[in-house]
This record gives structure tokens, sequence and C-alpha cells, in this order.
């Protein structure tokens, strides 16, 4: 049976999903195809229900209940560090008052936790890549990144205006900022659901297994990052909590929904289940 596993081109996702890629695990009946894209294109595809299993924002999640189930492993969480907001100069959240601010997908969860950390922002959707670049030529005043650019923005000159998932620990009893996760669509039906998970868990966990041989696939992915600066990534969104997100993670993913039904900037969405 083929299955297609739709993620991003990043280190971390590379990482998770090495030992099914390159055959160290064994997949039973399911042969499995990857498709590699920006996590708004993933989003946008999901409401389409095109890929069996994909990589979403916990954000879109909201939208795509009703086809995806989130598994209970494969999530990106930041523990006290997350999305940053960075601007040329320094500056405060009174500063962006009317400033147009770059945020990378409208379904993202940079862009949520934006609007929840600052409700009168004013955002205009960038691709990913090209926020920090716009904010340096002055299109912009400010840009959310996410990805590799937040372990490089200091030595490119940029100034934080907030770490997003800094901010959501200490206003949020110093839960772990929910940003993507991994989703199997429903109609599979629940025996290859539970076999597909159990497949995915057993990547994440070769992969912590054998960190050094997944680190070196990792690291063809890694967009000019030096080694120490792919494992500093992939070990922050790579971890234990990937393999299961945990009673304060699963919290975590319910609060951060609550909150932006709550301010209307997503549907209502039922407690999210967590396939295991």
């Amino acid at each position: 049976m083929k299955v297609v596993i739709a993620h991003s081109p990043d280190s971390d996702d590379a990482f998770m999903h090495f030992a099914i890629g390159e055959g160290k695990i064994d997949t039973g009946i399911y042969e499995f195809d990857h498709m590699m894209a920006d996590i708004e294109t993933l989003n946008q595809h999901a409401v389409e229900g095109r890929h069996e299993v994909t990589a979403i924002s916990i954000h879109a999640y909201a939208h795509l209940s009703d086809k995806y189930a989130l598994l209970n492993h494969g999530a990106s969480m930041g523990e006290n560090y997350g999305p940053v907001l960075i601007a040329r100069e320094p500056k405060t959240r009174e500063d962006l008052a009317g400033v147009k601010i770059a945020v990378p997908g409208k379904w993202t969860s940079a862009a949520l936790a934006t609007k929840l950390w600052y409700p009168e922002a004013v955002t205009e959707v960038v691709e990913f890549d090209q926020i920090m670049d716009r904010v340096g030529s002055g299109e912009f005043e400010a840009g959310v990144i996410i990805h590799e650019g937040q372990v490089t923005y200091e030595e490119q000159g940029y100034h934080s205006v907030v770490d997003l998932g800094e901010w959501w620990a200490q206003t949020q009893d110093g839960l772990p900022l929910p940003l993507g996760g991994n989703a199997i669509r429903r109609d599979l039906g629940e025996e290859h659901i539970q076999e597909i998970s159990r497949i995915l868990r057993e990547s994440i966990a070769y992969a912590l297994d054998n960190r050094e041989e997944a680190l070196q696939y990792a690291e063809t992915y890694n967009r000019g990052l030096t080694r120490e600066l792919t494992d500093k990534f992939v070990g922050m969104y790579v971890n234990q909590r990937t393999l299961d997100y945990g009673d304060d993670g699963r919290e975590a993913v319910t609060r951060f929904l609550h909150m932006g039904e709550e301010m209307g900037a997503i549907p209502p969405v039922a407690h999210p289940e967590f396939i295991r």
C-alpha cells in the first residue's frame, strides 16, 4: 500500500523520517513516498485531503480536524523558545502599532501566536524564507521567522522583539508552545491508522537512538547551517517530546486552540484527539 508522507524540507523533519527514507526499519505492507513543501503549502494541501500523512501547523488543525487526526508523535514544540519576531532595530510591542508584520503563512502557528501576543497586529503573509531579507530591506518593519532562521538571525544583525515561545511559557504556566504536528487522514480506517502510526513513531525512535547517523542525513537539508547549528536546531524540535506530546504538551495544544477560538481567529474545534 502506497502512503505519501508530506513534510517540510527542513533538517528536523528529515531527521524524523530518516529511518523510513533510508530503509532502516521494516515498513511491512506500506511503501512510503516523501513529498516536501513549506508548511503553509502543506496546510493548504491538507484542506484537500491530498496526502495520507502530513505535517501541519497546530493552528491549521482547527480547519482540518474533520479530515485528519493528530498523531501523538511527530510534534514540534517550543520549550521556552519558538518563532521569533525580529526587526532591524530594537523595538517594543508599542512600536508595532499600525506597522505591517510579515508572517510565514495564514495558518501557521507562528501567525496565530503573533495574534495572541498582540491582537492588534497588522500582518501580511510572506514566504518564510523571504521574511528576513524583506525586513532587512526595509519593506517590513518586523517579521516572524521560523525554521533555521531562529538560530541565525542574531549573527545576521537582527534584533528580537519577542521570542513567542518564551512569551508563551511565561504566560501559560510554563507550557511548551505547540507549533507543528503530524496528522493522518481519517479515511484510511482504524487498522491502517494504527499501523502507520506505529511505523512513524518507530522512525523517530530510531533517529533519536542513532543520532549521529540521522544527523548526517539531516545535514543535507540544513539550508547552509553549520554542523553545530544543524545539531542545535534538530535538538530543539526533535526530542523525547517528539515521541509523545506528554500530558502538558496535549494541554498546550488544547489551550492554544481554545485561545485562538476565543479571539475569533479559528473556528470552534472539539477537544483534540491524539492517535497513539
